[in-house]
């Protein structure tokens, strides 16, 4: 109960990314956006280890090999005299500084100019609006009828280039995948755009990287590349409604949901038609719950259904006004939401 159904990614599928699910890693990339912004970040890094070595090597030696100077009588005037080839040294220092300034701008310029819109067109769009502090994750088709709403897990096609329109609900947020591309803010009152592609099928980690508030550090997401026929299914899926339990714990908590949580939650199919918390139909197929805060198991289910401010504090979900018996068959109800 609370763990991933057979019908989702398979755990090949979901590991075979290598390194690319390591928390936050921006030193490798895994998409068509994120590889000449890697090549970028270790060439200048370079130029920056190279910039400070050889300054350390220069005043080393002009430590090292300082003139001596004779003590003079007191009263004595020094005359002022420029060591001989000093002027040399500035103008190589400034010529060979301004040359690698030059091709780092041109390289700078080059690499926007690559990630700034996709080699092919892209496969979806996905509108994803930051919440405080949860991410509100529609996909978006020509049939109205094929577009849905999910949360914090964002699942696309392997190998296809992916446009998203970011929106901030409240304040400013900042959405980062740092293995398939780079920030990208979102701005309450505008739209920005930005896409993505993953090469290989696997879990990346994201990340909101604008402070927001108090449970700034606990919005993560993932977004999870699928080869193209799962997530075809995958999105197929998602379209159709939870299959409604006739076992008396699960039939009952269908009613203490619909009653308790169904004025902030949506699941597909049902009375509960909320807009202001996640939607949480098909909440079992996801890994985590709270924005990456805990692993969606049974335990942490309860746990955060039963006093929410403990698991996440300040976050919007008030402590529910439900009896140890609607809290275990609430439980129950949402485990069956595969």
């Amino acid at each position: 109960m609370g763990g991933m159904p057979d019908a989702g990614p398979s755990v090949d599928t979901l590991i075979s990314v290598f390194d690319a699910a390591a928390p936050l890693n921006f030193l490798s990339g895994h998409g068509d956006r994120a590889d000449p912004v890697v090549a970028l970040t270790f060439g200048v890094l370079l130029v920056s280890v190279a910039v400070v070595a050889i300054i350390t090597l220069l005043l080393g030696a002009a430590i090292w090999r300082r003139p001596g100077i004779a003590a003079q009588p007191p009263g004595t005037r020094l005359s002022l005299e420029p060591a001989a080839g000093g002027q040399r040294w500035i103008g190589i220092g400034v010529g060979v500084s301004a040359f690698v300034l030059l091709l780092s701008v041109l390289w700078t310029m080059q690499v926007l100019a690559t990630v700034a819109s996709p080699a092919a067109p892209a496969a979806l769009t996905i509108e994803i609006t930051g919440h405080q502090w949860w991410w509100q994750v529609r996909y978006l088709s020509d049939d109205p009828a094929r577009a849905f709403v999910t949360a914090n897990e964002i699942s696309i096609p392997a190998g296809r280039p992916v446009r998203f329109r970011l929106i901030g609900a409240d304040v400013i947020h900042s959405f980062w995948v740092p293995a398939l591309f780079g920030k990208t803010d979102l701005i309450p009152g505008q739209i920005n755009t930005t896409w993505l592609e993953a090469r290989r099928p696997g879990v990346y980690s994201g990340q909101c990287t604008e402070y927001c508030g108090v449970e700034h550090a606990h919005m993560g997401f993932s977004v999870i590349a699928l080869p193209e026929q799962e997530f075809t299914a995958w999105w197929d899926r998602q379209l159709r409604s939870p299959a409604e339990s006739d076992a008396a714990p699960a039939s009952a908590g269908n009613i203490a949901f619909t009653t308790h949580c169904g004025s902030c939650h949506a699941v597909r199919g049902t009375p509960s038609a909320g807009i202001l918390g996640p939607d949480l139909s098909h909440l079992m197929t996801r890994r985590t719950l709270a924005a990456g805060t805990l692993p969606n198991d049974s335990a942490n289910l309860v746990r955060f259904i039963a006093d929410p401010q403990a698991a996440k504090p300040g976050s919007m979900m008030p402590r529910p006004d439900i009896s140890a018996r609607e809290l275990a068959d609430i439980r129950a109800y949402l485990a069956t939401l595969n």
